[in-house]
C-alpha cells in the first residue's frame, strides 16, 4: 500500500495513462461507429491483447530484419531508408497485426458483419500502438505524448481501418465458395497497410524538410479518406452469412 502513496507511483501513473488514452480514445470512437451489432468486450479484449504480442514479437522479428537488411545493403545507401521502412518495419509490424487478426477472428462465430473486420483490425492495431506508445512515453518523456497521439496512433489506426475492410470482404468471399477472391482480398487488406506505412515511415525517417511537407500532406489525405471509409462501411454494413 505504501507505494501507492510515493511519486513514483502517480509518475508512473501519468506516464501510462499519456500512452495509452489517445489509443483508448479510438477504441471508442470504432465500437461506437459498429452501430448493427456490438462486438463482445472479452473478444475485443483478446484482440488488444494480440495487439501487445504483435508489438513483442515485432521487436524481435525487426531486429532480425534489420541485421539481415544490413548485410545486403550497407546503410549508406541511399535507398537504405525506404528499404527499412517498407521491408522491415511495415511488412513485420503489419505482419504480425495480421497475424494475431486472423488467429482469432477468423472462424470466430462474431464475425458475421461486415463492419466486424474493421472494428477486429483496428482494435489489433492499437493495442500494438498502445504498447508501443508505452515503450516509447518510458523512454523518451512525456514530450513525445502529444504528437505520438496525433500522429503515431491515428496513423496505426488508419492502416488498419484498410486491412479491416478488405479483411471482411475476404469473408465474404470465403462464404460466397471464392477461394481465389478471399486471397486477393486478404492480401491487398496486408499489402495496403504496409504500403501505407511503409511511406509514413520513410517520410519520417528520411527527415528533410520536403520529406516532412510529403509526410504532413500523406497523414491529411489519409485521415480524411480514413474518416470518410469508416463511415462509409459503418453505413453499409451488412450481414456476411
Amino acid at each position: 500500500m505504501i507505494f501507492f502513496a510515493t511519486p513514483i507511483f502517480y509518475i508512473t501513473a501519468i506516464y501510462v495513462l499519456a500512452a495509452i488514452v489517445p489509443a483508448g480514445f479510438l477504441m471508442r470512437y470504432i465500437y461506437r461507429q459498429d452501430k448493427v451489432e456490438k462486438e463482445p468486450t472479452p473478444l475485443l479484449g483478446a484482440l488488444v491483447l494480440g495487439g501487445v504480442l504483435a508489438a513483442l514479437a515485432a521487436c524481435v522479428l525487426e531486429r532480425l530484419g534489420s541485421t539481415l537488411l544490413s548485410r545486403l545493403v550497407q546503410p549508406t545507401n541511399p535507398y537504405y531508408v525506404i528499404l527499412y521502412a517498407f521491408l522491415v518495419v511495415a511488412a513485420v509490424e503489419e505482419g504480425t497485426k495480421f497475424f494475431f487478426l486472423y488467429r482469432r477472428t477468423w472462424r470466430d462465430g462474431n464475425f458475421n458483419y461486415r463492419f466486424d473486420g474493421v472494428v477486429y483490425a483496428v482494435f489489433v492495431s492499437l493495442g500494438f500502438a498502445a504498447f508501443e506508445n508505452v515503450l516509447y512515453v518510458f523512454q523518451y518523456g512525456l514530450s513525445v505524448a502529444l504528437p505520438r497521439a496525433i500522429l503515431s496512433i491515428p496513423g496505426h489506426m488508419g492502416f488498419a481501418v484498410f486491412m479491416g475492410a478488405f479483411y471482411s470482404r475476404a469473408r465474404l468471399r470465403f462464404f460466397r465458395r471464392q477461394p481465389m477472391r478471399c486471397r486477393i482480398n486478404l492480401a491487398a487488406g496486408y499489402l495496403i497497410a504496409v504500403f501505407l506505412h511503409g511511406v509514413y515511415d520513410t517520410c519520417c525517417l528520411i527527415g528533410s524538410d520536403t520529406s516532412t511537407l510529403v509526410f504532413l500532406a500523406f497523414v491529411a489525405v489519409m485521415y480524411l479518406v480514413v474518416y470518410a471509409t469508416i463511415r462509409r462501411e459503418s453505413r453499409k454494413d451488412r450481414p456476411i452469412l
